[in-house]
């Protein structure tokens, strides 16, 4: 394998901020993944797995090899209303919900139109709209860095949490993900509950939806208020909303009635986290080329040449006076390199 040297990843990532990698190749097989993977190894440099680029936020020049993972595949098996898919982890995600929902196979429709590939999808947990990956989840293949071997996780394996698997934890940067199983239903539970789908539902009239009923009123919804990464960088929601504890919550809804609240089953809860930096004045913010969106104050956004540092930062301030004015702290939800 012969790696490009000095790249500009850019034209990679979502936020189009400007950042050279050392080394750089693309896998589109697994033979290629195992060659770059080995080579690197030999090398003693570090890898770093690149899929769509959406969750990525570049800060310097990215030492080692950089694979921009591009294994594609779509197998499906169907017995009786049950659908079994298995996905290429390089395939655009969105690309994959409108291949199901077309042939009316039901799960994951809430999620369309989120940025990234289908490998990413287990690393975080990708959610939107009252559902999850987890819950159409089977399993996975990952490649092992160290060894080069193939290792199938179950879904226990990989321990989901809210935005979260063992791949952001114990396992990251351990495992490559190379195909991820889903199970989807041709007679599909409708999830039309969180508040945004059923008003878009009224609005438009529809009291049984379909599944591409669903579809359609959550690419209207993610159309309207998030910012497309092709005409200003972004990364979608930078921040996680934050979970906090019942005791918390409920102090901070006395002293902020209007405080969005949304229980989870352990009896916490999930607090807004645009509605907390919206509350601070962050919506619509910007110094220089970095900023916060005009109608989304959980995204940051690059309107041109801004750098990771001032992405960075923007952020860093915009933590801290959440944690002094509401006393909760905000997390990351991007991979900053």
């Amino acid at each position: 394998m012969t790696p490009l040297s000095n790249i500009d990843l850019a034209p990679y990532t979502s936020f189009r901020i400007h950042a050279v990698a050392e080394y750089f190749t693309k896998a589109t097989t697994i033979d290629e993944l195992l060659e770059a993977v080995a080579w690197a190894r030999t090398q003693g440099l570090p890898m770093h797995i690149l899929g769509g680029g959406s969750n990525v936020l570049l800060t310097k020049t990215v030492k080692g090899l950089v694979i921009h993972i591009r294994l594609m595949e779509r197998v499906a098996s169907i017995e009786g209303t049950r659908v079994t898919v298995r996905i290429g982890a390089g395939e655009t995600w969105h690309n994959i919900v409108s291949w199901m929902v077309d042939r009316g196979w039901g799960g994951l429709e809430n999620l369309a139109l989120i940025p990234g590939t289908v490998g990413a999808a287990p690393m975080q947990n990708i959610g939107a709209y009252g559902v999850e990956q987890a819950s159409c989840f089977v399993e996975l293949d990952a490649i092992d860095v160290a060894t080069g071997e193939s290792r199938t996780f179950t879904k226990d394996e990989c321990a989901f949490g809210y935005r979260e698997s063992v791949f952001k934890r114990e396992l990251r940067d351990r495992y490559v993900i190379t195909a991820v199983t889903y199970r989807l239903s041709t007679d599909p539970v409708i999830h039309a509950g969180y508040r945004d789908v059923s008003d878009e539902l009224s609005l438009r009239g529809i009291v049984q939806p379909t599944v591409g009923d669903i579809y359609a009123c959550v690419i209207a919804i993610r159309q309207r208020k998030l910012p497309d990464p092709r005409l200003i960088g972004n990364a979608g929601s930078f921040f996680k909303n934050p979970v906090v504890s019942a005791s918390v919550a409920s102090a901070l809804r006395d002293q902020y009635p209007l405080l969005p609240l949304y229980q989870q089953p352990d009896g916490s809860s999930k607090l807004a986290a645009a509605w907390l930096i919206d509350q601070c004045g962050w919506k619509g913010a910007r110094e220089g080329d970095a900023g916060v969106h005009a109608h989304q104050a959980l995204v940051l956004v690059n309107h041109g040449s801004a750098d990771g540092a001032q992405i960075i930062d923007l952020a860093t301030r915009i933590q801290q006076s959440v944690h002094d004015r509401f006393g909760v702290d905000l997390e990351r939800e991007v991979n900053v390199w």
